[in-house]
């Protein structure tokens, strides 16, 4: 399978998903929720899905039992919208990428606004 096809394969996954994950009535799969990567095997028998929360990495682990709970729901839904013929095992893995990344923002705007005051 060419690698351009699998990753476009990726992304079909991951906008999916993310479809279906603001439909999940499940109490753990709450807050900011983002979808960092869908790694598809080769095969496509197997999907690691790396989720992030902006709430932090305790946030992401309680959704990710959330979503390993949810995977049947979540296959039965996938199947009609993406077309495989066997849907994959999906493997749900915290990631505090969200958190990181908001932190990073922070400090930029508190250097930008720091160095405003300084020019004054």
């Amino acid at each position: 399978m060419a690698n351009y096809k699998l990753a476009r394969m990726n992304e079909d996954v991951k906008r999916e998903l993310s479809d279906i994950m603001g439909k999940l009535k499940d109490p753990r799969i709450s807050g900011f929720l983002t979808i960092v990567k869908v790694e598809l095997s080769r095969d496509l028998s197997y999907c690691k899905v790396y989720v992030s929360s902006i709430d932090g990495y305790e946030s992401a682990e309680n959704a990710v039992k959330g979503l390993a709970s949810a995977s049947g729901y979540i296959k039965r839904e996938l199947g009609p919208k993406l077309g495989f013929r066997k849907m994959p095992e999906f493997k749900f893995i915290p990631d505090n990428s969200a958190a990181v990344s908001a932190e990073i923002f922070k400090k930029l705007k508190d250097i930008e606004s720091s160095e405003k005051e300084e020019q004054k």
